[in-house]
């Protein structure tokens, strides 16, 4: 792998209805869930029993009683929470935020892609509870309010299980708290409640209050140590909790890319073949700090890009020269691996890697260009900010501070951020912007009508390359049938006298109640190899079993059939 690896993003919506003030979010969000719902697949119920939050990759596990409620996510819930997208997402609530999960993609562009996909599935089911009950209800894709609360926008990426984790930790440490220079999508106040007036890189990062830790809603880390895989037992799952929620194409295909470029790395490096002559111990000791937490802080605060961070082994650095240093040291390894032209440039095995690590030169050119720039001149920075999301944002809140005579306390630049965040192109002034910013596409041609175009047609069709697109299918054509599905199952209802062998799993619904074995009983499909089971692997045989009337239990048995061959 490269570039290329399963990924996938999770996003929560902030929620509100604008002619009520005391409107209740969870009430809010369970009523965007719904108007995301299918009639006639809103009875399938998630399959909670592949959930494992409490499982720690440092080699523990936190003891059930010990863990805060919040924690608990494979606790079933009482109420329909959950609905299955046509994309093979999921759609459900997250405590008191609507949340959207992207199908498995396998490259940062198609994840871009669907995880804004996400965004036109969402406004849709706004728009229709509106007119269902005449609310107002209005989404943001954002991360703070400003007054203390934060929500998440999440990345997932798998990787090899065989790399310790203490070096996945120490690495990502790095990467997180220096990527915000060119990921970050800005935003107004200084604190976790704005308690100090200004403008800093990431929305996420005060928030942020310690180095690792299984938690994502309270003391949060810079590395999440949950190991839920949902995948073979091979791989983990990176679950990333520090990212901003980008409204531009190219930082969060940088946010994506960079990262699973450097996973790659350390695979790389920890290969027992491997032939790299990059000491990736010797850097990771190079470059550690001594205070993560303030670093990642300090980063998002300094719009000059140049604040000193405290090195364990004496001296300073700055985020800058921290992604110069991996980004050299990615480069170094795919010369290593895939051999080098006569610039000394990798060969890289695909053009989704050739892009990533062209925009990350650029990024860091373009950081560098303005870190020696003054306010000024860094209004008129169009090229930099057409890439650099927390700069463009930076350029529309600075002109009318400077318009108005006002500080960075004022109300209305807080509501201008706002509106960078609304869904609703009618309420966004970041939809009126986007023409000036850089869209990226699933090809090498960032046309921005092809971009919508995709965008459009992936808020409706799974992923062709992923297990995705058989959970998406089977959905599709069984809708009755189907019962259960997760990120790594799909249960259906199987029909005493349909003869499926052994393979047929009794298990207990969403509530915890156990399923009777009776004439209709259960059947489930373990998809958890997620490229075993793409399109092309797939598609014969579902065709088989349409053209032959099979019922969706003999369809998953013909599938199991074939993975055992």
């Amino acid at each position: 792998m490269s570039v290329r690896r399963m990924m996938g993003t999770e996003t929560e919506y902030a929620v509100s209805d604008i002619e009520s003030d005391h409107a209740n979010p969870v009430r809010l969000s369970f009523d965007v869930v719904s108007g995301a719902a299918n009639p006639q697949t809103q009875h399938i119920r998630w399959d909670y029993r592949q959930e494992d939050p409490l499982n720690d990759a440092r080699g523990t596990r936190l003891p059930r009683a010990a863990a805060r409620p919040d924690m608990l996510t494979d606790e079933p819930q009482r109420q329909i929470v959950n609905v299955i997208a046509s994309n093979g997402g999921r759609v459900y609530v997250d405590h008191a935020h609507p949340e959207y999960s992207a199908p498995e993609t396998m490259d940062p562009f198609e994840a871009v892609c669907y995880d804004h996909a996400g965004d036109r599935i969402m406004l849709e089911a706004a728009r229709r509870v509106n007119e269902r009950n005449g609310s107002h209800i209005v989404l943001h894709r954002n991360n703070v309010d400003g007054k203390g609360a934060s929500w998440g926008t999440h990345e997932n990426y798998m990787m090899l299980r065989r790399v310790p984790f203490d070096e996945v930790a120490a690495l990502m440490t790095l990467h997180f708290i220096s990527r915000q220079i060119y990921t970050g999508s800005g935003r107004v106040g200084i604190g976790e409640k704005s308690e100090e007036a200004g403008y800093q890189l990431s929305q996420r990062a005060d928030y942020v209050h310690s180095i690792v830790g299984l938690q994502t809603t309270f003391d949060r880390p810079i590395v999440n140590a949950r190991d839920e895989s949902h995948v073979t037992g091979d791989y983990r799952r990176l679950h990333v909790i520090v990212g901003d929620a980008n409204r531009m194409d190219g930082p969060q295909a940088l946010k994506l890319g960079t990262t699973s470029m450097l996973l790659w790395l350390l695979e790389q490096s920890d290969a027992a073949d491997s032939n790299s002559e990059l000491d990736l111990d010797a850097l990771l000791v190079d470059l550690q700090l001594v205070d993560p937490v303030e670093a990642m802080h300090t980063v998002s605060h300094d719009l000059g890009l140049a604040d000193q961070l405290p090195l364990e082994q004496g001296g300073s650095t700055t985020a800058w020269q921290i992604q110069v240093r991996l980004f050299s040291a990615v480069c170094a390894q795919g010369a290593s691996t895939y051999g080098s032209d006569n610039r000394g440039e990798p060969l890289w095995p695909d053009e989704e890697t050739k892009r990533i690590m062209a925009m990350w030169r650029q990024a860091l050119m373009d950081v560098a260009a303005v870190r020696h720039a003054n306010e000024d001149q860094r209004l008129k920075m169009a090229d930099e900010a057409s890439r650099l999301e927390w700069l463009l944002k930076w350029q529309l809140l600075e002109r009318l501070r400077r318009k108005i005579g006002a500080d960075w306390s004022n109300p209305k630049l807080a509501a201008l951020d706002l509106s960078w965040a609304a869904l609703d192109p009618a309420r966004s002034v970041f939809a009126r912007l986007q023409s000036q910013t850089q869209r990226v596409t699933l090809n090498q041609n960032d046309d921005p009508d092809q971009a919508d175009a995709q965008v459009q047609r992936a808020a409706s069709n799974p992923p062709e390359n992923t297990r995705a697109w058989l959970r998406a299918e089977i959905i599709k054509h069984f809708p009755q049938q189907v019962v259960a599905a997760s990120w790594s199952h799909v249960t259906v209802t199987q029909d005493a006298n349909e003869g499926c062998d052994q393979s047929v799993t009794y298990t207990t619904d969403a509530e915890g109640n156990r399923m009777a074995r009776t004439s209709a009983h259960l059947f489930s499909l373990d998809i958890s190899d997620s490229a075993r089971w793409s399109k092309t692997t797939c598609e014969q045989s579902l065709a088989y079993s349409q053209t032959h009337h099979e019922s969706a239990a003999q369809t998953l048995q013909r599938l199991a059939n074939m993975e055992r061959l």
